[in-house]
């Protein structure tokens, strides 16, 4: 962790510049927000099974990560042995990305996009670098386990399948009220913004009532608005 650190530390301080034309820069810190919504952007498109459109996401991601990292242009000596590695990597995985979708596997490419998706956030909240975009992709787990425990409810609505979906609501619930307090004033105030937070934490109170009262297809219902929800966010926000 101290390595990665370090690592975030000094291209921030050096504002690197990568790439063939010296005339326009492209230092790390400024050119990871637009790869990151290239990569989100894509996986959102491989998800719905939209291949052409998660290519040309992907393509604009690896020319933005080429102008990082060109093989033509050694990094100076003085970088951290971290920075090399850690660009060969996300190429190796844009490289399989592209691969998956020009074969028109987008289940394979959903899961290359997710590791290094993954990986950019890791990198970001060690280095202290958080913010609603981190915590949004973060909602995902929590999404899974309420999904999981709805679907054990939806087939055996018995008490501690109900406690189960309950609790895991309530956790879905604070990542998600957790992800409004990170929003910032312009982003807080935006209609999109408060349509899709406001209703995922209305939704997520919802299912656990529905759970409670014992019904199944409301509780269904629930957990279908509430992935929208959660990929929306993720498409808008992550």
């Amino acid at each position: 962790m101290r390595c990665t650190i370090a690592l975030l530390a000094w291209l921030a301080s050096n504002a690197l510049a990568f790439g063939a034309d010296a005339d326009k820069p492209a230092d790390f810190m400024t050119a990871m927000p637009p790869i990151m919504a290239n990569l989100r952007t894509a996986a959102s498109y491989a998800r719905t099974g939209n291949i052409a459109l998660a290519q040309i996401e992907t393509d604009e991601a690896v020319a933005r990560w080429k102008r990082l990292a060109p093989a033509t242009n050694p990094l100076p000596a003085h970088a951290p042995a971290d920075l090399s590695g850690f660009l060969d990597r996300g190429r190796d995985r844009l490289t399989a990305i592209t691969g998956a979708l020009d074969r028109g596997d987008n289940v394979a490419a959903g899961r290359e996009l997710l590791a290094i998706r993954q990986a950019l956030h890791a990198l970001r909240r060690q280095a202290g670098l958080y913010d609603l975009g981190d915590c949004v992709f973060e909602i995902a787990p929590a999404m899974e386990t309420l999904r999981l425990a709805a679907i054990r409810y939806g087939d055996q609505p018995a008490s501690a399948n109900a406690e189960d979906t309950v609790a895991a609501a309530s956790a879905f619930r604070d990542r998600l009220q957790r992800c409004n307090e990170w929003a910032n004033g312009e982003i807080a105030a935006q209609g999109e913004f408060r349509r899709l937070i406001d209703g995922a934490i209305a939704s997520s109170g919802e299912i656990a009532h529905a759970a409670m009262a014992g019904d199944g297809p409301l509780v269904h219902r629930y957990l279908i608005e509430l992935q929208s929800f959660a990929q929306l966010l993720d498409f808008r926000y992550g």
